[in-house]
């Protein structure tokens, strides 16, 4: 499983990343928060409607047109190709409401296998299930529920959970082509301006109010032929054959990629940042903030950069995170700063390169000095290695005299 497949599958930021777009949406942003606060008002009117009137061709007319004054735009294609002897439809998923959009066009019902119950799960058109009974259970309740006459079909998404419907299908699950032998493949495509479909970890509330923000969000549903399991052919085979089929409608790719992968790299994006324990020295704080401003991932260099900071105290963090990200050594380090020709700024006393410090634990005595670059560069190696030696036996006993007055220490003690 590749990171980037990932990242092309799914949305993670809500607004668009050209300038242009950008701006327009900067534009737009008064109009949309108007219709929001007015599709709020007649949401509330096409609920009351979809629930006073039954099931019928003109309720499903109705509430189509009220939702297309929602921004909800329901457009079918090839609608002659549904079978209405097949129970069970098999369709890709890309937002909240694709069970709403395809219950417009034909009666069908989607059960809630996790998420709210109660009014909840209701009011958002699902049948409601108990999904504490166990996939095993569940799939033998379904599949009564298609066999029963008179009951209308089922509509399943076996990705179980959403796409940006751009670049690939998820991997289907094998359990819903168990429940019958035959089923209707339906593609949808969702296309909306200005902002993304939707974001992950994002709540049904919160994407119902980007729709009812967005100029509009169009729903393009093709019905497929209906498909039926093969004698000898398993439940995987029958799913990734259906699987292949909505790919090359939708003209995307067939991945293996799981929710199970999905979640699991929202993980990884919610945890780049690693905590901070509140213990941390002021110089480590900033050095956490600055590991972030140069663009790096690798926060092993925090960690080396804060024990050449213990060592060479006098050192800037951010030329010492510099050096690091060349040599990726501490010794290294410590040796190029030592030999540098340019001599870096020095940080003041209680200070660091980001803030004076408020709680310094050093004595209000005379700060220990330490002189470790060379006067003049010597013409023999012999002389440039004596010259090192020297500046780090500097070095070594300014660390020590340094750490004896940070703790208080007598100079018998230290040996």
């Amino acid at each position: 499983m590749e990171t980037r497949g990932i990242e092309d599958m799914f949305d993670f930021r809500r607004f668009p990343k050209d300038a242009v777009v950008l701006l327009m949406l900067l534009v737009y942003f008064p109009v949309g928060v108007c219709l929001t606060l007015l599709r709020i008002f007649i949401g509330v009117h096409v609920f009351l409607v979809s629930c006073a009137l039954p099931e019928s061709f003109v309720r499903r007319f109705i509430v189509r047109i009220m939702c297309s004054v929602l921004g909800m735009h329901v457009r079918q294609n090839n609608p002659r190709s549904r079978d209405k002897n097949t129970k069970l439809f098999i369709c890709n998923h890309v937002t909240e409401f694709d069970h709403n959009v395809i219950n417009l066009l034909t009666p069908c019902s989607t059960p809630q296998l996790e998420g709210s119950t109660g009014f909840v799960c209701w009011a958002r058109g699902f049948m409601e299930i108990h999904s504490a009974l166990g996939r095993g259970a569940i799939g033998e309740s379904l599949q009564n529920f298609c066999s029963t006459e008179g009951t209308p079909p089922l509509l399943l998404f076996p990705e179980d959970d959403t796409t940006n419907g751009r670049a690939g299908l998820l991997k289907f699950s094998s359990w819903p082509f168990s429940l019958t032998d035959s089923i209707q493949p339906v593609a949808l495509r969702v296309t909306r301006p200005l902002i993304a479909l939707s974001t992950p970890e994002s709540s049904w509330l919160m994407e119902l109010m980007w729709t009812f923000f967005a100029p509009c969000t169009v729903y393009h549903v093709s019905w497929l032929p209906p498909v039926s399991r093969q004698e000898g052919e398993s439940m995987e085979e029958f799913a990734n054959k259906v699987q292949e089929l909505l790919a090359c409608e939708l003209g995307l790719v067939s991945t293996k990629i799981t929710k199970a992968d999905k979640a699991e790299h929202i993980k990884r994006k919610r945890h780049i940042v690693p905590q901070t324990s509140t213990s941390v020295r002021p110089a480590s704080i900033g050095l956490g903030f600055m590991v972030q401003s140069l663009g790096t991932d690798d926060h092993r260099i925090s960690r080396m950069a804060q024990q050449v900071k213990d060592v060479l105290p006098h050192v800037p963090l951010n030329v010492i995170a510099k050096e690091l990200a060349k040599t990726n050594c501490v010794d290294t380090t410590i040796t190029n700063l030592l030999e540098s020709k340019d001599e870096p700024p020095m940080e003041a006393s209680g200070t660091s390169s980001y803030g004076p410090s408020t709680n310094s634990s050093y004595p209000s005595g005379p700060e220990p000095t330490m002189k470790n670059a060379a006067k003049s560069f010597e013409k023999s190696p012999v002389d440039r290695h004596m010259s090192l030696q020297e500046r780090k036996e500097a070095m070594y006993d300014f660390a020590r005299r340094r750490y004896i007055e940070k703790h208080g220490l007598d100079q018998e003690d230290s040996h």
